[in-house]
């Protein structure tokens, strides 16, 4: 009697477990963003629709669908995406091409495709995954020459043009400097010269950077309120010495769970950028060292992903993922602290929005993916 053929296997560790303490971090952030969005935001609601659930029934939402999508790409061998990587560049700027053209324009800034009234896309978090992605499989195929200038880094540094170019064009400041940070940390992880980007960065970088702050007026204002914050209390800072308020009055423990006052109404739309500032003066100190924590945690366990993923472009795709958090958390609690330049910069798991949460969630289900690679 002939043998059955066994059906050929996509992957062979699908079945193994994932990283426990990183899916344990996830979801505590996750819990304690969409707590801190219903503290944060039921003030603004209420004034604005009379409903104070509005924000939080929508970022609810996105979770579970979130969630769901992380487990299911957690189960997608991670290699298939390599297949893919030159379209990934393609995709990002097509999609940002038709920002510019069909986006809607809010506060001076062309940023967001609305799908319906109500739901709208930022490409340009979808952008920062599709990067990660490219960038792990060029790194992978140019790994021969990434310790040159010209051929290594030079050549490896002009795919980004385009997309910065885009971003710029919106502007989106912010998520120029989130990519340029991404992909840095990538390329140096690959193999490229650190010095290199010391040079490149004093001689071209510094002063690109001084060059776009002069140039807009809003960048400039930005600057000059960070300098001397009181000076402009009343007007460009004033969301900044607010922050303030709010993290120093919360002490060691804070004022309590959903007792703050600086939300209401003090703070600009607090459950968004600033969501740290209500955090640090409803929970305190305490509160504040426990999400940072968790964040630390989710750092170190991606970082040993990373280290054990099996090959070159699961290892970058996991730093890059780590990279988009930290830099991302920094830049956050640097603008709410006064520690830098107010800029655009969401908390992950804890600023609103649904469809950033959501490619996130899915992007931290490709972190899984590679975590099983590693499992041993």
């Amino acid at each position: 009697m002939a043998k059955k053929k066994k059906g050929r296997k996509f992957s062979s560790f699908l079945n193994n477990s994932i990283d426990f303490t990183l899916l344990v971090s996830v979801l505590l952030l996750l819990a304690l963003g969409l707590i801190m969005v219903l503290s944060a935001s039921s003030p603004s609601a209420l004034s604005e629709s009379g409903n104070s659930y509005k924000y939080f029934s929508k970022q609810l939402i996105f979770a579970i669908a979130g969630i769901v999508a992380m487990m299911v790409i957690s189960k997608i061998d991670y290699r298939f995406y390599q297949k893919f990587y030159k379209h990934a560049l393609v995709f990002s700027i097509i999609i940002l091409g038709i920002v510019l053209v069909a986006g809607k324009e809010l506060n001076g800034a062309k940023r967001w495709i609305y799908i319906t009234e109500t739901l709208s896309v930022q490409p340009s978090e979808i952008v920062k995954f599709l990067m990660i992605i490219f960038y792990a499989g060029f790194l992978t195929k140019n790994r021969d020459h990434l310790q040159k200038y010209g051929k290594g880094f030079i050549f490896n540094l002009l795919p980004l043009v385009p997309i910065i170019l885009l971003l710029l064009l919106q502007p989106h400041f912010s998520a120029s400097i989130v990519i340029i940070g991404i992909c840095s940390i990538m390329m140096i992880m690959a193999g490229c010269k650190f010095w290199h980007f010391l040079i490149t960065g004093l001689v071209a970088g510094v002063p690109s950077i001084i060059l776009l702050v002069m140039v807009a007026p809003y960048r400039l204002q930005r600057v000059t309120a960070f300098l001397d914050p009181w000076k402009y209390a009343t007007d460009e800072a004033w969301q900044v010495i607010q922050s303030l308020y709010a993290i120093g009055s919360g002490g060691l423990f804070g004022v309590g769970l959903g007792e703050s006052k600086q939300k209401f109404l003090y703070i600009p739309e607090p459950h968004n950028d600033f969501i740290f500032s209500i955090l640090g003066e409803e929970l305190g100190f305490v509160g504040c060292a426990i999400v940072l924590i968790l964040f630390a945690i989710f750092v170190w366990r991606g970082i040993v992903i990373a280290m054990k993923a099996p090959d070159m472009f699961g290892s970058l795709i996991a730093v890059g993922i780590v990279a988009l958090v930290a830099i991302q958390v920094i830049i956050n609690i640097a603008v709410v602290t006064s520690s830098m330049p107010v800029t655009g910069m969401p908390l992950p798991f804890f600023s609103y929005g649904g469809t950033a949460l959501f490619i996130l969630l899915c992007e931290v289900g490709v972190l899984l993916n590679i975590s099983r690679a590693s499992a041993k």
